[in-house]
C-alpha cells in the first residue's frame, strides 16, 4: 500500500475530520512523539494519507508543476544522504533506477554526438597524410590556418551555449548535429586552400553551438558528486573519436587508393556524413529537462525531479525564478573561476594539437646521416608509412579511453578532482618532457630505441590531458550551487579555455620535424601549470571549507532548516549527514 503526504488546508484545523475528506493519520519521525507546531506544516506533525494505490507505474506525459508533491514514503538511506527533518518522498532504489536509465539512455547517445563532432573536426590529420596536402598544394602556413580557422569561430560563437536555455535542446542539439554533418561533408568538394578554410570555419561554428555546453546540460540531470563520471563518458568520446578517425583512415585510405575519388575526399564523406543521419534520432532521444524525458514512466519523471528539486521545467516560458544576475556577478567576480579556465587553456594547448599532429609525427622518419640507412629508417616506428602511421595513431587513444573512465570513476567514488587532477596533469608533463628530450638527444640513442621511447610516452601525455580536461569542466561546476553560476562558470572556462588551441595548432610546423622537440617542450609546461593551478586551487578551496565551518557551527541546526527549505540537499556534504555546503577539492 503506497502512502502520500498530503498537508491540509492552511488554517484549517477541522479539516482531517470532514466526512468529505481523506482520512489523516499522525506518522511519528522521531522518538518524540510530541505534536510540534510548524508553520505550513500539519499540527500533528506529519501526517499519512492511506490510499488504494498500488505499485505499479503507468507512463504518462510530461510531469507538470505540483506533480512532485505526490512523493512516496521511504526509510532510511545509506550515508546520510537524506539527512532531513520530513521523510523522503521517494525510495533510494527509485532514485537509482532513474540515473541508471540516464546513464544507458542519454549520456550514450550525448556521447555518441561528442565522437561524431570530434571525428568531424580531428579527421583533416589523417587527411592531410592521405593526400590533402599535395593535392591542394598546401604549404606549412596554410595547414596550420585550416586547424586556427576551426577555433577562432568556435571561440567567437562560445555564446551559442546560451541557447540551451532559450530554445528546446531536442530541437537546438538536432540542428547542430545537422549542421556540422553537412559542413563536414562538404569538405570532400574542396578545390582551394581558400573553400577549405571557409568550410573549416563554418565547421567551428556548428560544433561551438553544441559540446560547451554539454556538460551544463548533463548537470541539470545528475547531482555534483555524480558528474565527473558522465562528463568523462561524454569526454571520453573525444580519445575514443580519435581511435576510431585513425582506425577508420586506415581502412578508407586502403580501400580507396585506387578509387574514383582522392582517399582524403573519402575520408571527409564518410566520417562526416553519419551525423546528418544521427541528428533525426537526436530529436527524439534528446529530452528538454528531467520531467520530459520520453524513456521515463511517470512516476520516474517525478522522481527526476524531485532529486534535483526542480519544480518547474527549465525551457517552460514562465520561470520558477527570475533569472540570477547576481550569481552572474559573483562568479565572474570569483578568481577561482579563472584559476579554472587557465587550467582548461593550458590543457587545450595539448589537447588541441597532438591528434591532428600525431600521424604527421608518427609518418616521418629520422633524417639518415647515410644514404644506405634511408631504406632502412624509412619504415622504422614513427617513420612508417602513411597506412601505418594510420594504424599506429589509434592505440594511444583507446587507451586514453580507459584511463579517463577509470579517473572519473574514481574521482566521484571518492569526491575529490584534484588529487587525480594534479596525478594526470604531472605525468602528463613528464612524458611530454621525455619525448622533447628523447628527440634533442637522439644522436646518442639508436633508431629503434629513440623511436620507442616516443612512441610509448604518447600513451601517458594522451590519457593525461585527456582525463585533466575532464575533471577541469567537472570541477568548475561542482562548487556552483545555483544554474546560473554553473552557465557562468562554463562561459568563463570556455571563453578563455577554447584559446588554448590557438596556440597549440600552430606549435608542430614541418621545419621542427621530425623530432618537433619546441611543441613538446610547451605542451610539457603547460601541463606542469595545470598541475600548480590545481594545488593553489585546492589550497584555496580547503582555507574556504574551514572558514565556513568555523562560521557556521554555531548556526548547524538553523543552517540545516534553511539549506533544506531551499532545495540544495544534492549540493551539500552528504557523508556525515553535515548540512553545511562543502567545496569539493
Amino acid at each position: 500500500m503506497a502512502s502520500l503526504h498530503l498537508p491540509p488546508s492552511a488554517g484549517n484545523a477541522s479539516s482531517d475530520s470532514s466526512p468529505s475528506n481523506p482520512r489523516y493519520t499522525p506518522v511519528s519521525n522521531s522518538e518524540d512523539d510530541s505534536p510540534i507546531q510548524t508553520p505550513g506544516k500539519s499540527p500533528a506533525g506529519q501526517l499519512k494519507l492511506q490510499t488504494d494505490f498500488g505499485d505499479s507505474v503507468e507512463v504518462g506525459g510530461p510531469v507538470e508543476e505540483g506533480d512532485e508533491e505526490n512523493g512516496y514514503e521511504s526509510g532510511e538511506e545509506l550515508e546520510g544522504k537524506r539527512a532531513r527533518t520530513a521523510a523522503p518522498k521517494y525510495t533510494l532504489d527509485e532514485e537509482r533506477e532513474v540515473v541508471r536509465s540516464f546513464d544507458r539512455r542519454l549520456v550514450p547517445f550525448l556521447a555518441l554526438l561528442y565522437l561524431l563532432s570530434f571525428l568531424d573536426r580531428s579527421n583533416i590529420g589523417n587527411a592531410k597524410i592521405a593526400g590533402l596536402e599535395e593535392d591542394l598544394q598546401l604549404s606549412s602556413s596554410q595547414y596550420e590556418w585550416l586547424l586556427t580557422a576551426f577555433y577562432i569561430t568556435y571561440i567567437l560563437f562560445e555564446w551559442m551555449t546560451l541557447m540551451y536555455r532559450l530554445v528546446p535542446p531536442h530541437i537546438y542539439i538536432s540542428l547542430c548535429v545537422f549542421g556540422w554533418g553537412l559542413v563536414a561533408s562538404f569538405q570532400c568538394l574542396a578545390t582551394s586552400f581558400e573553400g577549405l578554410v571557409i568550410l573549416r570555419a563554418l565547421l567551428g561554428i556548428t560544433e561551438a553551438a553544441f559540446g560547451p555546453g554539454v556538460p551544463f546540460y548533463l548537470s541539470l540531470f545528475y547531482r555534483r558528486q555524480e558528474l565527473a563520471f558522465r562528463n568523462g563518458l561524454f569526454i571520453s568520446a573525444a580519445p575514443l573519436a580519435t581511435s576510431f578517425a585513425s582506425s577508420l583512415a586506415w581502412v578508407i585510405v586502403k580501400c580507396s587508393t585506387d578509387g574514383p575519388i582522392s582517399p582524403w575526399r573519402t575520408l571527409f564523406l564518410v566520417e562526416g556524413f553519419p551525423s546528418v543521419i544521427v541528428a533525426v534520432f537526436a530529436w527524439v532521444v534528446i529530452p528538454d529537462s528531467p520531467g520530459r524525458a520520453r524513456f521515463l514512466t511517470r512516476r520516474q519523471r517525478v522522481v527526476a525531479r524531485l532529486r534535483l528539486k526542480e519544480n518547474k521545467s527549465d525551457y517552460q516560458n514562465a520561470p520558477e525564478k527570475p533569472f540570477n544576475w547576481r550569481e552572474i556577478i559573483k562568479t565572474a567576480s570569483d578568481p577561482k573561476a579563472y584559476m579554472a579556465a587557465f587550467m582548461f587553456f593550458s590543457c587545450n594547448v595539448a589537447f588541441s594539437s597532438m591528434p591532428v599532429f600525431l600521424p604527421t609525427i608518427i609518418k616521418e622518419y629520422v633524417y639518415p646521416k647515410y644514404p644506405f640507412e634511408e631504406q632502412l629508417l624509412t619504415h622504422s616506428s614513427m617513420g612508417y608509412s602513411t597506412l601505418h602511421s594510420q594504424a599506429l595513431s589509434a592505440p594511444p587513444y583507446l587507451f586514453a579511453f580507459i584511463v579517463v573512465l577509470i579517473t572519473a570513476y574514481f574521482s566521484d567514488r571518492t569526491r575529490t578532482r584534484s588529487t587525480y587532477l594534479i596525478t594526470h596533469a604531472l605525468i602528463s608533463s613528464l612524458s611530454y618532457l621525455c619525448i622533447a628530450a628523447t628527440g634533442y638527444f637522439h644522436t646518442h640513442l639508436t633508431p629503434s630505441v629513440h623511436t620507442f621511447i616516443r612512441y610509448i610516452c604518447v600513451y601517458p601525455a594522451v590519457a593525461g590531458f585527456f582525463s585533466a580536461i575532464t575533471l577541469i569542466i567537472t570541477w568548475s561546476m561542482d562548487n556552483r550551487i545555483e544554474k546560473e553560476g554553473k552557465g557562468a562558470s562554463i562561459a568563463i572556462l570556455n571563453i578563455i579555455g577554447q584559446c588554448g588551441p590557438l596556440l597549440g595548432t600552430r606549435l608542430y610546423p614541418q621545419s621542427d620535424g621530425p623530432w618537433y622537440v619546441r611543441g613538446m617542450t610547451v605542451c610539457s609546461f603547460f601541463m606542469l601549470v595545470v598541475a600548480i593551478l590545481a594545488v593553489v586551487l585546492r589550497v584555496l578551496l580547503q582555507r574556504e571549507n574551514r572558514v565556513r565551518a568555523g562560521s557556521q557551527d554555531g548556526a548547524e541546526g538553523r543552517e540545516r532548516d534553511g539549506l533544506m527549505g531551499g532545495g540544495r540537499r544534492n549540493d551539500l556534504e552528504g557523508r556525515t549527514g553535515d548540512q553545511r555546503f562543502v567545496f569539493i577539492i
